[in-house]
C-alpha cells in the first residue's frame, strides 16, 4: 500500500491547519469591508461602480482560496506526515571492550602471517577503527598480566599503545590466561552492566587457570568471545639467542618446541560465560564475526533493538505551498479582456 502506516509526526501542529484558514477568512472579510467603506467616503456609488468595474471578484476569491490553501498545507508540513516505513538499528551507547592480547614468545610463531601476534593487532585495529560507541581497552599478558590501556573513547591513544607491544611486553615468560581474564575484569567499570572481554591468544594456557576464571567472572557479568591465533597444525618457536641470532626453542628434554593453536581450552572459555569462539583465520577476519556475536548479544538482552522509523513526506507538502504561492501571485485581480480607459 503506497500510504501504509500513515500518520503525523508532531500533530500538535495540525490545529493550525484548522484555525489559521478560519482566522485568514475573518480577516480577508474584514479588509473587504474596509475597502467598500473607504471607496464610498471617496466617491458616489456611481463613480465607485466604474471605479471598480474591472475587478474581478472571482478571481480574487481565486487568490483567496489557493493562500487559504498554501497556509493548509504548510501546517500539515509542520506536523511532519510519514508513511512507509525504514529500518534503524538503536544502539546501547557506552558499551565496553576490553581486549586481552597474549604477548608471549609462542605469538611469534609465523603460521599465519606475518606471525599470529602482528595478525592479531591488525584485526584489532581494524575492530577499534568500526568501533562507533563505547569505550575500548587493553590488558597485556603472558606469565603475568598487566592493563596497558584503560578504557577509553580515544582510539589513537589506544592504538599508539597496541602497536608498541611485543613478545617482551610482559617480563614473565609463560601464558596465564586466567590471570589475563582477571585483569581484563578489573578493567572494567563496576557498574556496568554487561562486560565484554576479548581474549586474543593462542589458547596455550600453561596455568590451565582460564577455564576456572571464565566460571567465575561469568557469574559477574562478564562475556568472554575468544579469539585463536594460528593453526591447529603448529609451527616452530623461534627465539633469539644471547648473541643475537635466531635459533629454535627447546624443551628440558632437548625437543623442538611447536606452538599449536589450542581451539579445546578456547571454546570452553567463551561457552562458560555465555560467548563464542572463533579462529582468526590468515586474513584476520575472525573479529567481524565477533562484532557480529556481539551485536546478536546485544539484541537478544534487549541492549540493541531494531525498530522501524516512519518516513517524513513533508518536503512534498512544502513544494505544494511553494506551488500554490507562486500561482496566487500570477493571478491579477482585473477582468481579461476589459476594454482599457480612453
Amino acid at each position: 500500500m503506497p500510504f501504509a502506516g500513515f500518520h503525523f509526526a508532531e500533530p500538535r501542529w495540525l490545529w493550525l491547519a484548522v484555525g489559521a484558514p478560519f482566522l485568514l477568512v475573518l480577516l480577508s472579510r474584514h479588509a473587504a469591508r474596509r475597502r467598500c467603506e473607504q471607496l464610498a467616503r471617496m466617491a458616489t456609488p456611481h463613480f465607485v461602480a466604474e471605479l471598480t468595474a474591472s475587478h474581478s471578484p472571482a478571481r480574487r476569491r481565486l487568490k483567496e482560496i489557493l493562500l487559504l490553501l498554501a497556509l493548509v498545507v504548510a501546517a500539515l508540513a509542520l506536523a511532519r506526515p510519514q508513511w512507509g516505513s525504514v529500518g534503524t538499528d538503536q544502539a546501547w551507547f557506552g558499551e565496553d571492550v576490553v581486549f586481552a592480547l597474549d604477548c608471549s614468545l609462542s605469538m611469534t610463531v609465523t603460521d599465519v602471517a606475518p606471525s599470529r601476534m602482528q595478525r592479531a593487532k591488525f584485526a584489532i585495529l581494524d575492530f577499534v577503527r568500526r568501533q562507533r560507541h563505547g569505550r575500548v581497552g587493553l590488558v597485556a599478558f603472558a606469565g603475568s598480566a598487566f592493563i596497558q590501556c584503560p578504557l577509553t573513547f580515544d582510539a589513537g591513544a589506544f592504538e599508539e599503545t597496541l602497536l608498541s607491544l611485543d613478545e617482551k611486553a610482559i617480563p614473565n615468560p609463560g601464558t596465564d590466561i586466567g590471570r589475563a581474564l582477571n585483569e581484563a575484569s578489573r578493567a572494567m567499570d563496576p557498574g556496568t552492566r554487561r562486560k565484554i572481554v576479548v581474549l586474543v591468544t593462542d589458547g596455550e594456557d600453561l596455568e590451565k587457570s582460564g577455564v576456572a576464571a571464565a566460571k567465575n567472572l561469568a557469574t559477574n557479568g562478564v562475556v568472554v568471545f575468544t579469539l585463536g591465533v594460528g593453526t591447529p597444525a603448529g609451527k616452530e618457536v623461534h627465539l633469539v639467542n644471547a648473541a643475537g641470532q635466531p635459533e629454535l626453542l627447546r624443551d628440558e628434554a632437548g625437543e623442538i618446541v611447536q606452538s599449536h593453536l589450542d581451539e579445546k581450552t578456547l571454546r570452553e572459555i567463551a561457552q562458560a560465560t555465555g560467548g563464542s569462539y572463533f579462529q582468526l583465520g590468515t586474513l584476520g577476519d575472525g573479529l567481524s564475526k565477533v562484532r557480529s556475536a556481539i551485536h546478536t548479544l546485544d539484541v537478544a538482552s534487549g541492549l540493541r533493538t531494531s525498530a522501524k522509523n516512519g518516513v517524513d513526506r513533508y518536503p512534498w507538502f512544502i513544494a505544494a505551498m511553494l506551488g500554490l504561492l507562486i500561482a496566487e501571485s500570477l493571478i491579477g485581480t482585473r477582468r481579461k479582456n476589459f476594454p482599457a480607459a480612453t
